[in-house]
């Protein structure tokens, strides 16, 4: 494994952790939310742990491919990560 593709892949661990701190302020905030709003904040709440999976999961995929297919699902990978990015910061402006 070359250190580019190591550096990666530690990046990307550090977004996906990152977003788990991000949609438990979320879930804390959605607590705290009247009745009507709760409705809101777990339906997006439950899109974004979607989006974070797939994400997720494309980075297994990248982390148990061999050097050849890394590239191939690199892409794949950055789609799903700026899919992922998107829908975050769309939540957290919509939940300010």
């Amino acid at each position: 494994m070359t250190d580019k593709r190591k550096a990666y892949e530690e990046k990307l661990d550090a977004q996906i952790n990152e977003l788990n701190a991000q949609l438990a302020l979320i879930k804390a905030k959605a607590d705290k939310a009247k009745a009507e709003a709760k409705v809101e904040y777990y339906t997006t709440i439950e899109a974004l742990q979607l989006k974070r999976d797939a994400a997720r999961a494309k980075l297994h995929e990248l982390k148990a491919s061999d050097d050849d297919a890394w590239a191939d699902l690199k892409t794949g990978a950055e789609k799903a990560w700026d899919e992922v990015k998107s829908a975050f910061h769309t939540a957290a402006a919509k939940f300010k």
